[in-house]
């Protein structure tokens, strides 16, 4: 039987095959380097496609439909010129990394995947 969304999803934060997809916070996130996903995962000749698009969007809409939320990193500014410009650099660079949360989706709960239903 083909897996389902979230099951692909799990199989690909558990394997060392992906560097563009990986567990954050604690196993509780899932984290998504966009630009490297786009090329990485979804640039993918047919036969060895994960999913059945070419497009992050779709990705999107299927963590949305799955109950995944995107969760917004916060930065705290420097008030000093330099650090405040150090800071921005590393936010520009950390914009490309998207972060999605589910409570039913948690690497220390493996269980709770099949709670995990499509809306």
């Amino acid at each position: 039987l083909p897996l389902c969304f979230p099951e692909k999803l799990w199989r690909m934060l558990e394997s060392d095959q992906f560097r563009s997809i990986w567990w954050s916070e604690g196993g509780k996130c899932v984290a998504i380097n966009k630009d490297l996903f786009e090329v990485e995962v979804l640039g993918r000749g047919v036969c060895q496609r994960v999913f059945n698009t070419q497009h992050i969007r779709s990705v999107i809409r299927q963590l949305n439909l799955y109950g995944f939320t995107k969760v917004q990193r916060d930065f705290q500014r420097s008030a000093s010129l330099p650090e405040f410009l150090s800071e921005e650099a590393a936010a520009s660079a950390h914009s490309q990394i998207l972060y999605y949360y589910n409570p039913s989706f948690n690497r220390a709960h493996p269980w709770l995947l099949g709670t995990c239903k499509r809306r």
